[in-house]
């Protein structure tokens, strides 16, 4: 059994989910979840109880787009010589524009 852990809202988490995931699902999880900026426990509960998952801008993820970026530019980039553009690499850009909508955003309430 795991130690009790204090919550935001000052409630006690003592209680273990645990479930399996693929490969391909731990890897796409692993991305949003950097890309986010979160914690993996607080990314997953947000999304469980259909919450808002609001990105907040920081080093961390900026680093993370800036890779996930080059990443995907080179996935692109193989794509346009003929290959298949896996249904990841979909997820992920779209979960990246979301975050970059969000950025854009932000910068015209200045």
């Amino acid at each position: 059994m795991s130690a009790k852990n204090l919550d935001k809202q000052g409630r006690w988490r003592s209680v273990n989910v645990s479930f399996r995931v693929s490969p391909e699902e731990d890897q796409l999880l692993e991305t949003f979840v950097k890309l986010s900026g979160m914690t993996k426990q607080d990314y997953i509960t947000s999304r469980l109880l259909c919450k808002d998952v609001v990105v907040q801008g920081n080093p961390r993820v900026y680093k993370a787009l800036r890779d996930k970026f080059e990443e995907v530019l080179a996935e692109l980039k193989r794509i346009e010589k003929g290959g298949d553009v896996p249904p990841e690499l979909l997820e992920t850009i779209e979960f990246m524009a979301v975050i970059m909508n969000g950025m854009k955003e932000d910068t015209n309430e200045f």
